[in-house]
């Protein structure tokens, strides 16, 4: 069966919209999109950008990516070879959904630390009330 003409439906297991949904949520995918963002950039700044990955991390995400048709990779004919990467149309696409999600999630930052810092704190009440009992 032809699954690649069913509509697509993320809450079905089999979907591959829910690889794709994943990848997309991974944050070292979505950082280096957002990275790529302001047009082609190298490995080494790439990585300064993101900060914290693994040289091996980000070369994964950067496969992946370029697999799933999202950035290109383009190796320039100098000495040393200069790669550059970039996005595609497609994956400056996901740039605008992107931006919603990270000024979000900056936004709501301080309410989202105060909520875990309740949660913690009504957790450690309930496990000191029944360790004295």
């Amino acid at each position: 069966m032809d699954t690649s003409k069913l509509p697509a439906n993320v809450f079905d297991p089999n979907c591959p919209s829910r690889v794709i949904l994943q990848r997309i949520g991974d944050k070292w995918a979505s950082l280096v999109i957002q990275v790529l963002g302001d047009g082609p950039v190298r490995f080494s700044e790439l990585r300064k950008m993101v900060n914290v990955v693994t040289p091996k991390v980000l070369t994964q995400t950067l496969r992946t990516l370029e697999r799933d048709g999202l950035i290109t990779r383009t190796i320039h004919a100098q000495v040393p070879p200069r790669v550059d990467y970039e996005l595609t149309e497609m994956g400056a696409s996901l740039l605008e959904p992107l931006r919603m999600l990270r000024e979000w999630a900056e936004s709501h930052v301080p309410a989202i630390l105060e909520a875990r810092d309740a949660y913690d704190e009504e957790q450690d009440k309930a496990v000191l009330g029944s360790a004295g009992g």
